[in-house]
C-alpha cells in the first residue's frame, strides 16, 4: 500500500513538473528515475519518510559524484515540497538532505502590468455580445487563482455550493481534515455567480467535466492559452505562477506574514516567507512606514 501511494504521488508531482513548470522530456525522466529509486531504498515509504529516513537515505549517496548528489537532492526537495504545498502532507523534512551546490532560484512572478492584462482580455471576453460560457468560467477561475490564491488541485475540486453570494469566504480541507478560511473578493463571488449559472445544479463540482471535475493539466493549458492572448510568454503563466503573484503582491502591498500563511494553507512560517519574496527595498520601507517608531524623532 505504501509503494502505491509513492508512485500516485510521484506521478502527480510529474505530471505538475511537465505540465506547469514545462520541465523537459529529460528532466521529468531523471526525477523519475531518482524518485523511484529513493522509494525503492525507503521500501516504499517515501511519501511519508521523516528526516532520520532521509538522513539514512543520504548515505547511500557517499560514492557518488557531488553533481549527483546535488540532483536527487534537489529532485527530493522539490517532492516534499510539492507534497506540502498540495497539503499531502503536513511538514517538509527535506532539511535533512545534503544541501545542492546551484544556489535556489526564486519562483517566476508576474509584475501587475501583466496579470492586469490578464483580466483585461477574459472581462473584454465576457463583456462581449457573442460570449460563451468557457469565458466566465475562465474569468472565474482566474479571480479565484489570483485573487485567493487557490491552489490548481483546490481550484478543480471545488464544490459547485462551495462559493455564495453572502458569504466572503470559503472553508477549505487539507490533509486531516484541517481548514482554513480564505476570503474572497466581491469581484471574484460575482464572478463565479455568473458561472454558476451555466453549471447544472446536478453538478457536483463548480467546474465540471465529463469525468467529474476538470483536471490540473487542462487548467494550465486554459490558462496558458490566455496569457498568450494577452502577448505574456505562456512559458511564464500557470496556476502556480498567479497563486505566487497573489501572495507577492499582497505582501508587497503590507499584508500580516502571519495572515498570508493562514490564508496560504502553510504549516510552517519559513515556508510562506520564501514562497513570498519582495524586494528588499519594499521590506525597508514597509518598516519605515509601519513600525511604531517610524515617525518619532530619534534626536528628541
Amino acid at each position: 500500500m505504501a509503494g502505491q501511494i509513492d508512485s500516485q504521488n510521484i506521478e502527480l508531482f510529474l505530471e505538475m513538473m511537465a505540465a506547469e513548470r514545462g520541465a523537459a522530456a529529460n528532466t521529468i525522466a531523471a526525477y523519475r528515475r531518482d524518485l523511484n529509486d529513493a522509494s525503492g531504498l525507503l521500501k516504499g515509504n517515501l511519501t511519508n519518510a521523516d528526516k532520520p529516513a532521509l538522513e539514512k537515505l543520504s548515505g547511500h549517496w557517499t560514492e557518488l559524484a557531488s553533481s549527483s548528489v546535488a540532483r536527487k537532492s534537489s529532485a527530493l526537495r522539490r517532492f516534499f515540497g510539492f507534497l506540502e504545498e498540495e497539503g499531502l502532507r503536513a511538514d517538509n523534512p527535506a532539511q535533512a538532505l545534503p544541501k545542492p551546490a546551484q544556489s535556489r532560484l526564486l519562483p517566476k512572478i508576474l509584475d501587475k502590468a501583466e496579470v492586469e492584462a490578464l483580466f483585461a482580455v477574459i472581462s473584454a471576453r465576457c463583456d462581449h455580445a457573442n460570449a460563451k460560457p468557457a469565458d466566465f468560467r475562465l474569468l472565474a477561475m482566474l479571480e479565484l487563482l489570483y485573487g485567493s490564491g487557490l491552489r490548481a488541485s483546490e481550484l478543480v475540486s471545488l464544490p459547485r455550493s462551495a462559493v455564495l453570494l453572502d458569504k466572503p469566504f470559503i472553508i477549505l480541507k487539507g490533509k486531516g481534515g484541517k481548514e482554513r478560511l480564505v476570503p474572497i473578493s466581491d469581484r471574484a463571488r460575482s464572478a463565479v455567480s455568473a458561472w454558476q449559472g451555466h453549471v447544472p445544479e446536478k453538478e457536483r463540482f463548480l467546474f465540471p467535466s465529463r469525468k467529474g471535475h476538470i483536471g490540473r493539466v487542462r487548467l494550465f493549458q486554459i490558462i496558458r492559452a490566455l496569457a498568450a492572448e494577452a502577448g505574456i510568454d505562456p512559458v511564464k503563466v500557470s496556476p502556480h505562477v498567479l497563486r505566487h503573484a497573489f501572495a507577492t503582491h499582497l505582501l508587497g502591498g503590507g499584508a500580516n506574514l502571519r495572515a498570508l500563511q493562514a490564508m496560504l494553507g502553510h504549516s510552517d512560517i519559513a515556508t510562506t516567507q520564501i514562497y513570498t519574496h519582495v524586494d528588499r527595498s519594499q521590506l525597508v520601507e514597509l518598516v519605515n512606514q509601519r513600525h511604531p517608531l517610524a515617525k518619532r524623532n530619534l534626536a528628541r
